[in-house]
């Protein structure tokens, strides 16, 4: 290839037939997905290394991307899950010491087609007002009705199982061994700062593949069980509703963060929806229902749990609310110490407002055993 990518046309399409023309980044090629936006200023590479964004081509808010490079502790898995990146200005030059490459360069290594000088302001409104969609974006075929083949061809999101396709496939340990808090994780896509806010509190953690069976779980004899984030539809994940049923007949405690939170869900016969255009950014505020405070937290959910059900249910109290929305972002389960956030308190990237949910988890084992 002689010519740079970033001298190379490039082409967006949504389902609705919306075209927006760019410039190549990244890798030459074609890809397609869910579309989806993220508010954040900072903390791109944490965001495109984040398994719940597993299908997802996204569009970054912010109008430079790539300033400052990419560093190997700023990922949050062993590779970029985004399947594409929608930019206004993706930049090669980066300015950080510490940096050990650009963005243009991590993004060809790990396969991600882009597309930038796309007026994103625009792109984002109208995700806003007509809804989460499949697009397609292509540095390779530019004719549009080609493209509308392709497009066709992707699956909705909505019913989409995607968790077991990211979850690690070998169990591994973090943290001290010896340590008598020992937790169980369930890894639908977590987040490797998740578990750094749990080994940081000392505890000893064992991660699994995502079917893993609750007898297998159990036989680690843990303290506690933690629901992990993840990409797709939660709905047809009956193999992790039917683990978080037995877990809760154990009357361990339970933590659930995103997914992990629908599955909890779920597990006590309330639905989850998809939503219009989802909850993805680091400025969402979210109001803590038992102590009358308000949190800024970082989200990254397209599917919520029904807030109707929620309120109806008998054994569920709700602990945290979204005060743009109002949609259900913690509950508890009254006669079990289970708990779970929509959102993410290890927030990274984001403000720490709510990371003293890992010590209520921590507190919870304590006092427990």
């Amino acid at each position: 290839m002689t010519a740079t990518s970033s001298l190379k046309p490039a082409v967006l399409l949504l389902a609705d037939g919306t075209v927006h023309h760019g410039k190549a980044f990244g890798k030459i090629g074609t890809t397609s997905g869910e579309i989806c936006f993220n508010t954040g200023m900072t903390g791109y590479q944490e965001v495109f290394t984040d398994p719940s964004y597993f299908g997802q081509v996204l569009i970054m808010n912010s109008v430079h991307i790539g300033n400052y490079g990419v560093m190997d502790c700023d990922v949050e898995s062993d590779s970029v899950k985004i399947r594409g990146l929608i930019g206004r200005n993706l930049e090669k030059q980066f300015s950080r010491k510490q940096a050990k490459g650009s963005l243009d360069e991590y993004l060809k290594a790990n396969n991600i087609v882009c597309i930038e000088s796309v007026d994103t302001r625009s792109l984002v409104a109208h995700v806003r007002t007509k809804g989460a969609m499949n697009c397609i974006i292509s540095s390779e075929i530019r004719e549009v009705e080609k493209l509308k083949v392709e497009l066709a061809k992707v699956p909705s999101m909505d019913g989409l199982e995607l968790a077991s396709a990211v979850s690690t496939e070998n169990e591994y340990e973090l943290g001290d061994t010896k340590s008598e808090i020992k937790i169980a994780v369930l890894d639908y896509g977590v987040k490797q700062h998740i578990l750094q806010c749990m080994v940081d509190r000392g505890a000893h953690v064992r991660v699994y593949p995502a079917k893993t069976s609750f007898e297998k779980l159990k036989a680690f004899n843990p303290n506690g069980y933690f629901l992990s984030n993840g990409p797709g539809d939660p709905a047809p994940m009956d193999y992790a509703v039917a683990t978080v049923k037995e877990i809760l007949k154990e009357k361990k405690p339970l933590f659930g963060i995103c997914l992990g939170h629908q599955l909890l869900a779920l597990a006590n016969d309330i639905p989850t929806f998809k939503m219009h255009h989802g909850h993805r950014g680091l400025n969402h505020p979210v109001k803590n229902i038992i102590t009358g405070r308000c949190e800024i937290t970082t989200q990254n959910h397209g599917f919520g749990v029904d807030p109707n059900a929620v309120r109806k249910a008998k054994n569920i109290e709700i602990t945290h609310v979204n005060l743009n929305d109002d949609s259900i972002e913690g509950i508890r389960v009254k006669d079990k110490p289970a708990f779970s956030v929509q959102y993410h308190p290890e927030s990274t990237p984001g403000p720490h407002d709510s990371r003293y949910l890992f010590d209520d988890f921590i507190e919870m084992i304590r006092n427990n055993n």
